[in-house]
């Protein structure tokens, strides 16, 4: 069936729609589905290509593909695969084409009153943020860009576990979709043997004697390529080769757990999202400490919490009840609540392993 709607915006929906299988499609079989000539489907092509920055293959004589297939996020099917009990707590549910920053416009929505629950979905950013103002590559249809606004009776000062609550559900989630070595770095990263493969954002505003809001926002690595990777400046990886099982050096083979479509993580992202921001406002970090132990990837070892120009070194003790990190340092254990972990070389004079930013953005 032609298109009734002839925006350029609609146009590109649909041909990413119809190329989205990672099939050979015709440029006769595109023009007559899109309603165009086969000279505008060219032209459609390659401003899909150069606006979403998406390589779309020409094969000479047989049409167009993509080289990986494409699985679009869809409100509808996120949102039914939701339980009811998550359902009942959401206030609506929307996947944007792009958009700066998930967190961002959730910002903007809550400034405005938007109530709790509210969940944003993009397919890329275009400006998406990590922590301490770094940037998160956010490539077009590749990985998970998801936030969540939560409205507390709480003081902004009382939140200050959340990160850890957090990050414990994000990791409940990604163990729940096959990846069985996934754990955490303080206070939100989640890794994969050593490299990062996602973290989260939280943005929190409000009263000082509260109510507040937080948006808690997360970023997944599921499929990267090493061009659209070429930005990040830190050990990395991405979801099909963590479930593949592939080390380092060596590439991803067709064993292990099959990778989990977007929108099925995307519902289990919030599924245990939505369950801790609910467990937290009631119960506080309790519920999450036991499992943070456990996900713990550093314990232990000797690092260094950056905090502007001061630096302080000292071996991973794990976390407080409040959530702040803890660190046995020369003079004894102590206690922080900011600050950026390093992690240091068991010998020296080898350069710093840093960690920074998130896989993607907010």
């Amino acid at each position: 069936m032609a298109m009734t709607d002839t925006s350029a915006a609609a146009r590109r929906r649909a041909l990413l729609r119809l190329l989205a299988d990672g099939g050979l499609h015709s440029g006769a079989e595109l023009a007559k589905r899109l309603g165009v000539s086969r000279a505008a489907v060219w032209k459609i092509l390659r401003a899909t290509a150069e606006e979403l920055d998406l390589e779309i293959r020409s094969l000479r004589g047989k049409g167009y593909m993509l080289p990986v297939p494409l699985e679009l996020l869809d409100p509808a099917r996120i949102e039914s695969s939701l339980s009811e009990p998550t359902r009942g707590l959401l206030s609506g549910v929307e996947v944007l084409e792009s958009v700066s920053s998930t967190n961002s416009r959730l910002m903007r929505l809550a400034r405005d009153g938007a109530p709790t629950g509210r969940v944003c979905l993009a397919e890329r950013q275009l400006a998406g943020r990590g922590r301490s103002g770094r940037s998160w590559v956010s490539p077009f249809g590749s990985n998970i860009y998801l936030s969540i606004l939560w409205r507390y009776a709480l003081a902004p000062a009382e939140l200050g576990g959340l990160s850890i609550a957090c990050g414990v559900a994000a990791a409940r989630a990604l163990r729940a979709a096959g990846c069985a070595e996934i754990g955490l770095k303080w206070p939100n990263d989640l890794h994969w043997r050593r490299r990062k493969l996602g973290g989260l954002l939280l943005d929190i505003a409000g009263e000082s004697q509260g109510p507040s809001c937080a948006v808690v926002g997360i970023g997944i690595n599921l499929r990267l390529s090493p061009r659209q990777a070429a930005g990040i400046d830190q050990p990395w990886t991405d979801l099909a080769e963590a479930l593949a099982g592939a080390s380092a050096d060596a590439p991803a083979t067709a064993q292990g757990r099959a990778m989990p479509g977007r929108n099925a993580l995307a519902a289990g992202l919030i599924e245990t999202l939505v369950s801790a921001l609910s467990d937290f406002g009631n119960r506080g970090l309790d519920p999450f400490l036991a499992d943070w132990r456990a996900f713990d990837s550093y314990l232990g070892e000797p690092v260094a919490l950056i905090m502007g120009e001061r630096r302080v070194t000292g071996t991973l003790a794990g976390v407080a009840p409040d959530g702040a990190l803890l660190l046995d340092t020369d003079s004894g254990r102590r206690a922080f609540h900011a600050g950026e972990v390093s992690l240091r070389p068991a010998t020296a004079p080898a350069p710093e392993v840093r960690a920074q930013g998130r896989a993607g953005s907010r």
